[in-house]
Parts: C-alpha cells; structure tokens; sequence
C-alpha cells in the first residue's frame, strides 16, 4: 500500500486500524520512502550474519508496515526481530532513498516498551533509564561502588564462590564489565585555558559514559585541545546525552535529558560543543529533529545541533599544531558507526593519525561494519554482539596491528573484551589518546 492509498483510504471514512500509537509512533512518510530495494542488505551487520530477511533494514520496516496498516501488532514475533537490530545505521549510508531508519527504529522501540513482559526487564529498563542515566550524582555513586567491587578484592571472591552462575545474564554482564578508569573524569564546570593565543572557546560533553569508563581519554581530549588554542568549558550543569535512553525507545526521558545537556551549553556561551564519544555527537547534532515538534525548544535544539562537532572533526578542520614527536607502531582503525553512518565521518580520524609521525595505518576488511557494541546491545544481544565482536577480532587481527583505534566508547570496551576473550595482545584507545601521546613525548 502507497502512501496515497492510505491517505485516500482515510479521506473515505476508512480510518486505518494502525497497531501504532501515540505522536511517536512512525511515521507514514518516513516508513514508504522504503522502496524495498535491497541495496541496505549487505550493509546490515545482523543480515550479514543471519542471511535472513526480517534481520535486514528492509524486512524491519516490511514488519513496521504492517503493524502500521494493522495487519500484525505490536507482539513477540514482530518486535524479536526489531530488537536484533543494533541501530549502527549502516543501512542509511547505503539507502538512494533516504530512508530515517534510526528515527524510525526508536520509534518501534518506543512502541515495544509498554508491552514488554517480565518484571524483571521492566525493573532494570526502569532502574537504568529513569533512575540512573538521567543523574549524574546516581551515576557516580554506582560508579564509585563497581570502582570499589572491582579494586577491593571483592570482585576476585565472588566470581571465586560461582555465586553469580545462578543468574547467567548477571554473570554475563559482570564478566564483560571492564575496569573503571581512575581517577573518572567529572564535570564540574572547570575551564581549561588555551596553550598560547585563545583561538576558539568550546564546550565539552563530559556525558556518562566516557568519564567513567574513559576518563584518561577526557584528560587527554582536554589536553589536546588546549594545545590548539582551545579554551575548554565543562558545565557542570550537563549530564547523559539521552541516546542510550534514546535507543531503548524511552524517547521522553531522552527528550528531558537533551533538554538539561541544551541549556547546559548555550548558557555557557561558547563557539563549539565537543563530543570525544560518536554515540553522543550523532544524537546532539540531530536535536533539532528530536524536537521538531516542541515549540520551546526547537530553534534552540536546531542552534545546538548546528554547534555540535566529533572532536576528530574539529581538530581536522584547524590549523592542527602538528606533533613533533612520533607514535612509532602500527594501527589499525575502527570506525565507530555513529560517526562514519550517522555523521558520515570516516576521513578526519584517519588525517589525525597521518599526522603523528612514525604511525602507521593499516586497515582492516570491513573496518565501517558495527564490532556489536551498540549501547546496551552487549547486554541484551549477547550472543549476536558476541559474533559480531569476534569477527571484527579477526579482522583486526589480520593486519598485524598492536593497536586499535577506535572514537568510541563502546566500541573501545568492545574490542577491548573481544581481545581479553581471544587472549590478543593488543591495545585499544581513542584516536585523540594517539595525538595526545605524541604531544607529551616531545618533552620526553
């Protein structure tokens, strides 16, 4: 059915028994621009892996369609496929007919989440979205308690007692945590002047996870920039961008979130917004869409998203003051999907590197397919991030490289666990670890 035809079929009293409700459903526009022509398929990690239709971008808005004209619902069979949907995007770099697939997969995701079942999923769903992501003080305090599990001894004498077995998803994700950088990284409105002449004032998203689990590469992010005549604004009144609240299809409290992260950095007055996690920046720069809808914050969600940069983006687009000394080695790079699908960023990483001397690049096959991070996929998606991850390993493997590079938190703890479970002998950072280290060796 076209979309003339439903709109015809409304204008004759034939009102459309939709499974979608509420304003954030999917919209019709948005889901018969599909023209189901398939050039999304090979793009698409989980149809890559499974070979199957209704795990392509393509199949998924077949199955939102028809909840859309009424002819399945919002039920088990519909949404499982949904949900091994990791929301890399991919599947938009390689659509002619610019289908909004991220939009429209968090919009089913926000369909799916009333009619979830099991109290526990509803608890832990509730717990992370409505009680932690959106506070930055609830944020450090369990990070402050893993930190303390982790450091004390007491990590080491439960995973001893096998206790944990009796509840495998909480085994499962305890042994894919990783150790929590210290000291984490916090914003608390502190400004980090420029090294020399202030040539720009940005502000820098601190978010929630970068700080805690990457909290060197905040410091290193900080340095770097101040080294290019950066003076750096951390508002303290910032906190969780709302994506991973977002991509659960909680888009409400992802909306209340934005709004906080909004104000936050158009008070403070500054040039630029800069993201160091590619997840975040691909959200804040498509506010504007967020709230197209929301008269009091559309213009300043639009002004926002405009001011918005990657931190390779903008580094690459300046004059960069050039390290003097080498990061001698071989690198491999990932590109973090976020920022290569949704941003559609794949050079400035790569002209960053080229700029540290004695680097060198070697790619890997397939380095724009997801590595299975997405968000909180590890945890729900175990077994397909699990796939995912190991061939991505591989990959990475095969160029011979003693580090991987990545521009994203998640695919960092990604491949870092993926090396862990491998036994590789490899080390993961960000690219902007690999500037900052070149800067500091010329003292050395």
């Amino acid at each position: 059915m076209a979309v003339g035809d439903t709109a015809a079929g409304v204008a004759r009293g034939k009102v459309l028994a939709t499974g979608f409700i509420g304003p954030d459903a999917p919209r019709e526009e948005d889901l018969y621009k599909c023209v189901h022509c398939g050039l999304c398929l090979n793009a698409c990690p989980t149809y890559v892996e499974t070979g199957l239709e209704t795990e392509s971008p393509r199949g998924r808005i077949a199955l939102m369609k028809a909840v859309f004209e009424g002819r399945a619902g919002v039920e088990p069979g519909v949404t499982e496929h949904w949900d091994l949907c990791i929301q890399c995007r991919a599947c938009e770099a390689a659509c002619p007919s610019g289908v909004p697939y991220g939009r429209l997969i968090e919009q089913a995701q926000a369909q799916m989440r009333p009619r979830r079942r099991g109290v526990l999923g509803r608890f832990v769903a509730w717990l992370a979205y409505a009680q932690i992501l959106p506070s930055p003080r609830r944020m450090r305090a369990v990070s402050a308690a893993l930190r303390l599990y982790q450091r004390s001894g007491l990590r080491a004498l439960v995973r001893a007692s096998r206790v944990l077995r009796l509840v495998r998803p909480l085994a499962e994700a305890e042994a894919s945590l990783p150790d929590l950088s210290r000291p984490a990284f916090r914003a608390s409105g502190q400004v980090y002047p420029a090294q020399g002449e202030t040539r720009y004032r940005v502000g820098l998203l601190s978010g929630c996870v970068m700080p805690i689990f990457h909290g060197p590469t905040m410091e290193a992010a900080v340095r770097v920039l101040t080294r290019n005549g950066c003076e750096v604004h951390v508002p303290a009144a910032q906190g969780c961008c709302g994506s991973l609240n977002l991509h659960g299809g909680d888009l409400d409290g992802g909306r209340a979130m934005a709004r906080r992260n909004i104000d936050a950095f158009l008070d403070a007055g500054v040039d630029v917004v800069i993201s160091a996690s590619a997840g975040c920046g691909a959200t804040m720069k498509e506010s504007a869409d967020l709230f197209r809808d929301d008269p009091a914050y559309a213009a300043k969600a639009a002004r926002f998203g405009a001011m918005t940069r990657d931190i390779t983006e903008f580094l690459a687009s300046l004059p960069l003051d050039p390290p003097r000394a080498g990061t001698p080695g071989r690198v491999t790079y990932q590109d973090s999907c976020h920022l290569v699908h949704a941003q559609r960023l794949s050079a400035p990483p790569r002209a960053l590197m080229a700029a540290v001397p004695g680097l060198e690049l070697v790619e890997m096959e397939h380095s724009d397919r997801c590595c299975g991070a997405g968000g909180s996929y590890q945890i729900t998606q175990r077994e397909m991030s699990g796939q995912l991850r190991a061939h991505k390993l591989e990959e990475a493997a095969a160029t011979g490289a003693a580090t991987i590079a990545t521009a994203n938190p998640g695919c960092m703890v990604q491949f870092a666990l993926g090396a862990r479970e491998a036994g590789l002998d490899v080390r993961v950072c960000h690219v902007v670890d690999l500037l900052d280290e070149a800067y500091r060796r010329e003292g050395a």
